[in-house]
């Protein structure tokens, strides 16, 4: 079966609460809520939707005491780490340390001075809580933009680069940084030259991406494009959407590049009148019941012989459309019978379950 290894870029290694970040480890994927923080009960429903479909790291955003509050409530009862959000009040980062964050994000052009910054630096080394540096192109300090006239990837690398001496100053190392942008070409020129600029982890996004699918496809081309370049240890889709949708259109562009395998992989046709079986509808449903599934798994779903036979030879379980009535069942290539359509969709995931099951034991 062809295949791609991708060589990663070499980068330190940073603890985000329990989770490694860069330094070779699996990279990683995130989200944000989007419910008001200080509302614990919608928070914490959110959070732990984010991480039933397998969020790594979530974010929140703490710009208020109420919001504060509720993270400390949070971080006791949830498992996931919790990235504190701060984007103009340097108290609430402190505040946000004490209260168990595993990570202060934060945008040094907001902040205001290198002072303040330090206090913050300061609040992570005694809580033991990492640091995103998050430059924006859509919030670059004030002296950036008189010097470049614009937004430019120079400008975005030159205010992280900046803000990360001003964090080595006070011998503090464990932060990642990210240099995101709306535009895909900005935002993949940045992360290039950061990358060759220093060796922290990076931490990738489109910002502002849009709606679901042109968030994802904008996401999925530029963020890919880094990776398959070996840029990048950790990563958020942000998408206006529900945060899950994030979650898993983020970890479907690892799964694309092979960086990381998670739930079922599902190799499926666009159908046409060839097709056996109705195969976008069957799709659909199969991968909804699907979705529980964490472990690593290849189902193929083609709904004719001509090129369903070659796909199934490569899968886990492989379902070719014979006729209007019958399709032939792969397992690890090998046929091993027929099912109806009617029968098709528990069938699937009866199957798929039971294979997962027998890996186990």
């Amino acid at each position: 079966m062809y295949t791609h290894v991708i060589k990663r870029r070499p980068s330190k290694k940073i603890y985000v609460g329990n989770v490694a970040v860069g330094g070779g480890a699996p990279i990683t994927v995130q989200s944000m809520t989007n419910t008001v923080t200080a509302d614990y009960k919608a928070t914490l429903a959110q959070v732990q939707a984010l991480e039933e479909v397998g969020a790594d790291i979530v974010r929140i955003s703490c710009p208020d005491k109420g919001a504060i509050e509720s993270l400390n409530k949070l971080t006791k009862v949830v498992k996931v780490p919790i990235i504190a959000d701060i984007h103009f009040h340097y108290k609430r980062a402190i505040e946000a340390a004490k209260a168990g964050a595993a990570c202060l994000r934060i945008n040094p052009g907001n902040i205001g001075s290198k002072e303040l910054v330090k206090d913050i630096v300061k609040a992570a080394k005694d809580y033991n809580c990492s640091i995103r540096i998050g430059v924006n192109a859509g919030s670059l300090e004030a002296k950036l933009l008189e010097k470049y006239k614009e937004p430019t990837a120079d400008a975005l690398v030159e205010s992280a680069l900046t803000h990360a001496k001003i964090l080595e100053d006070e011998d503090f190392y464990n932060f990642k940084i990210a240099v995101k942008a709306s535009n895909v070409f900005l935002m993949v020129d940045s992360y290039n030259k950061l990358a060759q600029a220093c060796n922290y982890p990076l931490h990738l996004g489109v910002t502002e991406a849009g709606p679901i699918v042109a968030g994802t496809v904008k996401s999925a081309f530029a963020i890919g494009q880094l990776l398959y370049n070996g840029i990048g240890d950790t990563l958020r889709v942000s998408l206006s959407a529900n945060p899950v949708e994030e979650v898993k259109v983020g970890f479907e562009i690892l799964k694309a590049l092979e960086l990381r395998e998670k739930g079922v992989k599902i190799i499926s046709c666009p159908s046409c009148s060839r097709q056996g079986f109705d195969v976008i509808s069957k799709v659909s449903e199969i991968e909804q019941r699907l979705s529980h599934i964490k472990e690593p798994f290849t189902l193929s779903i083609l709904g004719c012989v001509v090129n369903g036979i070659g796909e199934a030879a490569h899968s886990n379980i492989g379902i070719v459309g014979v006729n209007k009535n019958d399709n032939m069942v792969y397992i690890n290539g090998v046929k091993t019978e027929t099912v109806s359509n009617e029968a098709l969709v528990d069938y699937v995931v009866n199957l798929v379950e039971k294979q997962i099951k027998l890996r186990s034991n």
